[in-house]
């Protein structure tokens, strides 16, 4: 099987040139991979002008650290030290309607909490200082400025606060940081060793860089802070080897019980929000066409993890733009795309 995939290894050389063309692509790192066989690991473009970009380089991975806050979650719930119907006002009673929002709308973003990316005061402030350290208390309370977006488990909207208070919400349940959930949970046990969830906006090097438009000039944003971008402990740097990994970790819920796998992938939201029946947001990671899949995107960087369990592919694919390129749009899934056209034409992301 490995030999078939790697007979498309030209047809996904030149996917990976006409993307990194079409939609100014400064750097592309892409691994496929069949169970534990690497098909494919390729590196294309700059990290930084004259500086070639390699598969050993680090980034920040972003939203595929929300998986593995579901299988976190997921793997309390099986040892009974929380439940996924358990209000949050045992932890967090200060909130508004904490006594009808549960930990499973918290994942899976249905409790209806607002959402502070985007918010104009936020977004003022963000990019008036990129080097801010921001405290879980000072976006929560920023964030509920805002009226709910709707009724607890009513429908379906993104909300980087649910994993702000989901990462508050298990540390106070468990009485450990979530730094140290996420290593003892996840990265220790299946050996990401290029993951870690640095204290400052470090990235270990080798540094693959990352530039934006996002302030209305081309600029380096690398060593922007992320503290604004997930739970405190979940902010992690990582390596196209450790999501390919992570990737079929994830999607054979290799961490969980079959019952907690179950339940991650249980289609709650499909037909809520934006979902339609074969589209859906599980607990952390979207559900479509038979992938599951994450899909960061955040000051420069863009990326794609997603495993294929009728195929037992993995994915993986970052990448970083030129001035000319849209920092609003996630090219690693138009590459991605591509892709699944090539090698699972049956399974194709629309």
């Amino acid at each position: 099987m490995v030999l078939a995939y790697r007979d498309h290894l030209p047809l996904i050389r030149i996917a990976v040139e006409e993307i990194q063309r079409e939609e100014h692509l400064k750097a592309v790192l892409l691994g496929i991979r069949f169970r534990d066989q690497d098909v494919v690991t390729l590196a294309v473009g700059e990290s930084m002008s004259g500086v070639p970009a390699t598969t050993a380089m680090h980034f920040r991975n972003g939203a595929v650290a929300i998986a593995y806050m579901g299988s976190i979650l997921l793997q309390l719930v099986d040892q009974g030290i929380v439940g996924l119907d358990d209000p949050i006002d045992q932890w967090l009673p200060e909130l508004p309607d904490a006594d009808r929002v549960t930990l499973r709308m918290l994942i899976n973003s249905t409790s209806g909490y607002p959402e502070y990316v985007g918010y104009n005061r936020f977004e003022d402030a963000i990019y008036a200082d990129v080097f801010r350290t921001w405290s879980p208390e000072e976006l929560i309370a920023i964030a509920f400025e805002q009226p709910l977006q709707f009724n607890p488990g009513t429908s379906w909207g993104y909300a980087h606060t649910n994993f702000v208070l989901l990462g508050l919400a298990l540390e106070r349940a468990t009485g450990q940081s979530f730094d140290r959930l996420m290593r003892d949970r996840i990265i220790h046990p299946l050996r990401l060793r290029n993951t870690a969830n640095p204290s400052t906006p470090a990235i270990p090097g080798p540094v693959l860089h990352a530039y934006t438009t996002e302030r209305g000039r081309y600029e380096e944003s690398t060593f922007w802070n992320p503290s604004w971008t997930l739970a405190r402990g979940a902010i992690m740097t990582s390596s196209l080897t450790d999501v390919l990994t992570s990737a079929r970790a994830i999607g054979t819920g290799a961490l969980l019980s079959p019952t907690a796998f179950k339940q991650m992938l249980a289609p709650d939201t499909a037909g809520l929000g934006p979902w339609d029946h074969q589209t859906y947001y599980g607990f952390g990671v979207v559900v479509k066409q038979g992938w599951i899949a994450q899909n960061p995107l955040f000051h420069g960087y863009a990326g794609v993890m997603a495993y294929l369990p009728e195929r037992e592919l993995s994915i993986a694919v970052f990448s970083t733009k030129t001035e000319q390129g849209n920092p609003d749009v996630n090219s690693s899934e138009s590459l991605f795309r591509r892709i699944t056209q090539i090698l699972t034409p049956d399974h194709t992301i629309d």
